[in-house]
Parts: structure tokens; sequence; C-alpha cells
């Protein structure tokens, strides 16, 4: 499995407070570790499918991160809230 951090998951979290980028990381690091060591997901984090190739992993109500999961890669979009996932999938 190939993972990915586009230009705009980047974009995205760079204005954000150091306390934020660390619940985006866990949550992160929860997904990979439940796909690379078929570890359960903790308390608090959720996976969701969307439309099509994209999925969600939520982390309370105010961080949400897009990611698009294929058969060889997983490809991380967007970090933020509710209302940005939903822009961009309306956008794209």
């Amino acid at each position: 499995m190939r993972y990915e951090f586009k230009p705009s998951f980047e974009r995205s979290t760079k204005a954000v407070s150091k306390e934020k980028k660390a619940e985006i990381k866990s949550a992160c690091l929860a997904f990979l570790n439940l796909l690379e060591l078929r570890a359960r997901l903790p308390i608090g984090v959720g996976l969701k499918h969307l439309d099509d190739d994209y999925w969600e992993i939520r982390k309370g109500l105010r961080c949400r991160i897009l990611f698009r999961w294929r058969k060889d890669s997983v490809e991380f979009i967007l970090a933020g809230g509710h209302d940005s996932i939903k822009d961009f999938l309306k956008n794209s």
C-alpha cells in the first residue's frame, strides 16, 4: 500500500494550532495502523465512506480528514471541518 499526502492536505494544516495538528496526526496514524496492522481504531476516531473513492476519518466534530482510497494507494487530500470537506466534495 502506498500513502501520499497531497499539497492540498499540507496547505489545510499550515494555519492550525499545534493541538489541532496533533489531533490530525493521531487520527492519520490510527488509520494507518488499521490498514497495516489490522489494529482497531481508538475510541473517538471514526471512519466513514463518503462518495466513490472518498473516505473520511473523524476525530471529534471539528477534526475531519478527507482521503481517497484506491486499490493500492491512499491519498490524504484535506484536513478541516465538516463544511470544508462538504465544499471540496461538492466542487470536485
